[in-house]
């Protein structure tokens, strides 16, 4: 691969993130995080990296090398071209930092690394600068969570006259390790259950475009809480509703696919696992005297998948089913209503259902058809009431 001109196009760009990171530039003329298609006032040209000593020393430390190379440099020493290392920076979520001296070997190794894998053919050019995307996307999250909400809790001073700064490196000291091979542990664990679930699938075609259930969960009323309380007791509750239904889900065999504050996504392969994990919500946060009331609309059918995310016409139609449910009701369309039925989670008639629970056979749930009505972008759709069904009572 060749390197290009590191002297062209030294002004640097913020595209957003924390880290050390964007190689100088993409061309004669055209500085980093920019292109011909960027207007020239939307370009940072201040990004540089921090010259705080303790910054400096606490990079060092997790990082595990010092500061060597100029994003140029380091695209030489890993062997591609600065296009390629600009667009896998910028796909990271690095700043970039014009022609600074402030990378590290750790750098230009991941930067070969991925280089290798497209050399090798393993990945696509475009697969291997999505991988950066997803990584940096994920981490970048984690890592202001375990900052805003572990850490900076953890080194409030121990004793009077002591700062904030000098608890923060030997904490960090002795975190780092623990946190990174717990780190790889989750991630291993996340990947075995992913790929169980793709090589499951029969047909090719559904690893990509799968028929999965979709639930929104929705808290009712969040703006006007958002004007009642304060900012600590909101945040409070917001992380009560999240870390709750992060754990529901997964216990109940979901997948928590992202939360919005006072909404979360989820989505489960089968059609009763999502039912569960719906009716669990609304009867958990029923319990809780602090929450408010909860809606949660579900749809069954083809879904795509990009990057742990979930698209289509079924996401769509859980989203507005949501948005029409009653406080602490669950509504579902009438494909998830017709899978419910064709598995025997709930009966299709209550003539089939009285006939066969005399036989001594028990449903889990009950649908009750509810007026069709025109739901934004989809047409008109007949949403379907689900409840626990209860069981009848002789005589």
């Amino acid at each position: 691969m060749t390197v290009d001109d590191p002297t062209s196009g030294a002004s640097a760009s913020r595209t957003g993130g924390s880290g050390p990171a964007g190689p100088g530039s993409t061309g004669p003329g055209t500085p980093i995080g920019r292109d011909q298609h960027t207007p020239l006032h939307e370009v940072d040209h201040t990004a540089q990296p921090t010259a705080d000593p303790l910054a400096i020393r606490l990079e060092q430390l997790i990082l595990g090398a010092e500061r060597r190379y100029t994003p140029f440099q380091a695209a030489r020493s890993a062997g591609v071209s600065m296009e390629l290392a600009s667009r896998f920076w910028r796909a990271m979520g690095f700043a970039d930092i014009g022609q600074a001296k402030a990378l590290t070997e750790a750098d230009v190794l991941a930067l070969r690394r991925l280089a290798g894998l497209v050399e090798a053919g393993l990945l696509s050019e475009p697969m291997a600068v999505q991988v950066a995307r997803s990584t940096g996307q994920t981490t970048a999250r984690l890592a202001e969570w375990q900052i805003d909400s572990f850490l900076e809790g953890l080194t409030e001073p121990p004793e009077p006259g002591m700062t904030r700064t000098e608890v923060t490196y030997p904490l960090v000291e002795l975190l780092l390790p623990e946190l990174e091979e717990f780190l790889v542990y989750v991630w291993r664990r996340q990947l075995a259950a992913a790929t169980g679930r793709v090589v499951q699938v029969a047909d090719d075609e559904e690893m990509v475009d799968r028929r999965l259930a979709v639930g929104f969960a929705d808290l009712v009323g969040f703006t006007r809480l958002t004007r009642r309380l304060e900012e600590e007791e909101l945040g409070e509750l917001v992380e009560s509703f999240e870390t709750t239904s992060a754990d529901l889900v997964a216990a109940h065999g979901g997948r928590l696919i992202k939360t919005l504050g006072d909404e979360v996504l989820y989505c489960a392969d089968d059609a009763a696992t999502a039912a569960e994990i719906a009716l669990r919500l609304i009867e958990t946060m029923e319990a809780d005297a602090q929450m408010p009331e909860l809606r949660v609309g579900m749809a069954f059918g083809t879904v795509t998948t990009r990057m742990g995310d979930v698209f289509g016409t079924t996401v769509n139609l859980a989203s507005r089913l949501t948005s029409i449910a009653p406080k602490d009701a669950v509504l579902v369309d009438g494909a998830m209503a017709e899978e419910l039925g064709r598995t025997g989670a709930a009966p299709v008639s209550e003539k089939e259902a009285e006939a066969e629970e005399g036989g001594g056979k028990a449903y889990r749930f009950a649908l009750q058809p509810m007026w069709q009505r025109p739901v934004r972008g989809l047409g008109v759709v007949e949403p379907w009431s689900l409840t626990r069904r209860k069981p009848k009572i002789p005589g």
